[in-house]
């Protein structure tokens, strides 16, 4: 599959917006502390794991997944609730939201960890962190993901004996993994839906698996040869690795190719003249087959060839 063809704009999946409140997030708490003066203090606060965020003066609050503007709401009200204010005046500003590490591996131009913004967290924006597919990538990744609750809920278990005693807890035992496979092709074409990466993911790109080229007919040495990853295959490269032609009269070459969902092969006849002068050299695709055919004049030369022989036979037996 050529990669190259295939709109991956459809990667792109629908983030959470910047605007909403995660945990890790910081929080500027902008507060009127004397409305005499309107003089105003700005203290950062950093959201909890479990989506609270203490506000100074009024205390705790439950803020996770609450755009800005409702947890400011919230927050004023709160504060009038606990006796704080009469009339309060909070407000609450995104000072910055908490980036998601995601390593990406495999067949791309960087591999690495890369930083994502909460808001762009989607395959799309790994891989361009990642500055792009390689030539070589396939269709196939892997989002290999430990899910951290998980993990915990085990090494509760595992702390809990059979009556309710603590026992050892092994922590070096390997972390629940989770693997999400994902087609690109499939992907690009809305077929599938595709995950938002967490903190942590790790995105396998798998190199694509190139079929090789069949060399056959009047060469030295006919086969099967692999298909370069990194760099084009001509109809002259593939007779190379054949050992080149076998009957020094051969001319006519056919390559033989088959497309996806044809039923019958393309078939294409190259002069090999015309490669040698560079006007025929014709690129090859992985799984081509190169037929160095017969002409009449190669059957004249091989036939030559055989009563030569047996006629050099005959004389030696003589």
């Amino acid at each position: 599959m050529d990669l190259e063809t295939v709109n991956l704009s459809g990667l792109t999946d629908q983030s959470v917006s910047a605007e909403v409140i995660q945990p890790g997030d910081v929080l500027d708490v902008t507060m009127i502390n004397d409305f005499a003066k309107l003089t105003t203090t700005t203290t950062p606060v950093r959201v909890a794991d479990d989506g609270t965020t203490v506000i100074p003066l009024v205390g705790k609050v439950s803020l996770g997944g609450l755009e800005i503007e409702r947890a400011e709401q919230l927050v004023n009200a709160e504060s009038i609730a606990r006796g704080v204010f009469r009339n309060a005046t909070i407000t609450l500003t995104m000072k910055q939201c908490r980036m998601q590490k995601v390593t990406v591996t495999g067949a791309v131009n960087k591999p690495g960890t890369h930083e994502l913004p909460r808001g762009s967290t989607s395959l799309m924006a790994a891989l361009l962190a990642a500055e792009g597919l390689s030539k070589e990538a396939g269709a196939e990744v892997e989002i290999r993901r430990t899910d951290s609750r998980r993990a915990l809920q085990a090494i509760e278990q595992q702390s809990a004996g059979p009556n309710g005693s603590a026992s050892p807890v092994a922590y070096e035992q390997p972390l629940p993994l989770e693997v999400i496979r994902v087609d690109l092709r499939a992907a690009a074409a809305g077929v599938v839906k595709i995950p938002d990466l967490h903190d942590g993911d790790v995105v396998y790109v798998a190199k694509r698996t190139l079929l090789p080229v069949y060399v056959i007919g009047l060469v030295t040495r006919p086969g099967s040869f692999p298909y370069p990853t990194n760099q084009e295959m001509r109809v002259l490269d593939a007779l190379s690795l054949a050992g080149g032609c076998s009957n020094g009269l051969a001319e006519d070459i056919l390559v033989i190719r088959r497309l996806p969902g044809a039923k019958e092969p393309v078939r294409i006849t190259v002069s090999l003249d015309a490669a040698k002068n560079g006007r025929d050299n014709m690129m090859l695709a992985p799984g081509d087959t190169v037929s160095v055919e017969q002409t009449p004049a190669t059957v004249a030369l091989d036939a030559f060839k055989s009563i030569f022989h047996i006629g050099m036979g005959a004389n030696v037996n003589y």
